[in-house]
């Protein structure tokens, strides 16, 4: 054929589809984004063009195209059946993923046919000369997509959705894309910093746009619950339970409410349910052993601890943790989870293995390193009664800038560490020379330069000390 393939994959790059929004796969698992979806279409058939069109992109990064192929003749029947008046505006997503994966299968006409349907349908529906389209529809579905390949993605998701309700302020799906990513974002912000906008308004006003949206209302209850405001919260997630008792995605954050407020056997019985209606969510059985696990914490404070219901909930909490990581092998907080509950079991020899797995990574997160580092350093300490161990792994912590939780207890948990050392007269330059790098590496400049200056005074010829105190007298 005489279809060049450079013009043809400049007319690709023109596309708005899954395929030019830079959703990396890196970000997810894709075997759990695949089995979310299906979930979702299982229970919200009203998505359905939406979920296959997705489907399709994480069937092609499966190198599975003949399925993505099926999922687009799937997202064809639904825009049939749910817009049989707009075929061609609430189709242009579909013909260009179509168009992408005919291309990657190396069938340049089939692409071509489906680059020029989209491109005469957006002259038909364009006001401008060069056919260029801006629908909030659109937009919106490049939101959700970037909501489902996680918290990379949060802050463009949202402009997303901002500029779909610029056009249709009042439009409750819309509204309800922008108030979770909000909500999704603000969450971040509580663990890793940085610029925090409340979430409240935007998913109160999602609510009264689609009050049946319960999927809104358990993310409204979670955040009347983040605001000490659990009261509030806790008559959403009741009216919710009434209104969609077997809706799988709702039952899960409803559990998430119960188990924060404590609630922990409410949770558990939330939790087996949903487990019955989505038997392979990873998300599920990460939740349950986070309630066993609380159980067993509960019970171990009494003062007679039931053996046997601790041993049973322990074995529980295992079971479940392990099943997460076997179904989504990069969901590493549930092997620090599954390695706490070996803590608490005593069973030293599993938990170090847990630990070792993620430590052996090399494609871990800035943020899930900083968390396995406390983690790791925390069992160190406590566990096994390493204070060297547990110091080097406190501060691998904060040699990762940025901020977050685990990196602030690092910080407060190795500086106690050293003041206690020294305040118990074991303070040689080692330990000394060491508190000044974590004062160096929180940006205490002043306090690292006096505590490098004593452990010259005791060790005067060590290269790495004389070193830091020139590098910090300079940046001063």
């Amino acid at each position: 054929s005489t279809i060049s393939k450079d013009s043809l994959k400049t007319s690709l790059l023109q596309l708005q589809c899954h395929f030019t929004w830079t959703l990396q796969k890196k970000y997810v698992s894709l075997e759990a984004l695949e089995e979310t979806i299906l979930d979702h279409i299982k229970f919200l058939a009203k998505y359905e063009i939406r979920d296959y069109n997705l489907l399709s992109y994480v069937n092609y990064l499966k190198n599975s195209y003949e399925e993505a192929l099926r999922s687009l003749k799937k997202a064809e029947e639904a825009i049939q059946k749910h817009h049989p008046d707009e075929i061609e505006r609430r189709s242009l997503i579909t013909w260009g993923n179509y168009a992408w994966i005919y291309y990657h299968m190396q069938r340049y006409e089939e692409a071509q046919t489906y680059v020029s349907k989209v491109e005469n349908s957006c002259k038909k529906l364009s006001s401008t000369a060069h056919g260029k389209i801006e629908l909030p529809e659109i937009y919106a579905e490049q939101g959700w997509a970037l909501l489902r390949f996680g918290r990379t993605y949060f802050e463009r998701a949202i402009n997303c959705f901002e500029n779909a309700l610029r056009s249709e302020p009042n439009n409750s799906d819309f509204s309800a894309g922008y108030a979770t990513a909000m909500y999704r974002l603000e969450g971040n912000v509580q663990r890793y910093g940085g610029e925090s906008r409340p979430s409240l308004e935007a998913l109160k006003r999602a609510v009264e746009l689609n009050p049946a949206d319960t999927t809104v209302v358990a993310l409204l209850a979670l955040e009347l619950q983040r605001l000490h405001r659990a009261n509030e919260g806790e008559r959403y997630i009741e009216e919710g339970l009434q209104k969609t008792p077997d809706f799988p995605v709702f039952l899960r954050q409803a559990a998430n409410f119960y188990r924060r407020a404590g609630k922990v056997k409410k949770a558990v019985e939330i939790l087996k349910k949903a487990l019955t209606l989505t038997p392979k969510s990873v998300v599920l059985h990460h939740q349950l052993g986070l309630c066993y696990r609380y159980e067993v914490l509960q019970l171990k404070k009494t003062r007679y601890p039931p053996r046997e219901a601790m041993e049973n909930l322990i074995e529980l909490a295992i079971f479940h943790f392990k099943t997460a990581i076997d179904k989504k092998p990069i969901f590493f907080s549930a092997y620090s989870d599954l390695a706490k509950t070996y803590s608490i079991d005593k069973r030293y020899e599993e938990a170090e293995e847990m630990y070792q797995k993620v430590l052996q990574r090399n494609d871990l997160a800035w943020d899930d390193k900083q968390d396995i580092y406390f983690n790791y350093g925390h069992f160190q300490q406590f566990h096994m009664k390493s204070e060297s161990k547990a110091i080097k792994y406190y501060i691998e912590c904060l040699k990762l800038e940025m901020d977050s939780y685990p990196r602030k207890r690092s910080s407060e948990a190795v500086e106690t560490l050293l003041k206690q050392k020294i305040e118990s007269g074991l303070g040689d330059a080692t330990v000394i020379g060491t508190l000044g790098l974590v004062h160096k590496l929180n940006g205490k400049k002043q306090e690292a330069i006096e505590c490098y200056e004593e452990a010259i005074a005791l060790d005067p010829n060590n290269e790495e000390y004389l070193n830091a105190l020139t590098e910090l007298r300079l940046s001063i």
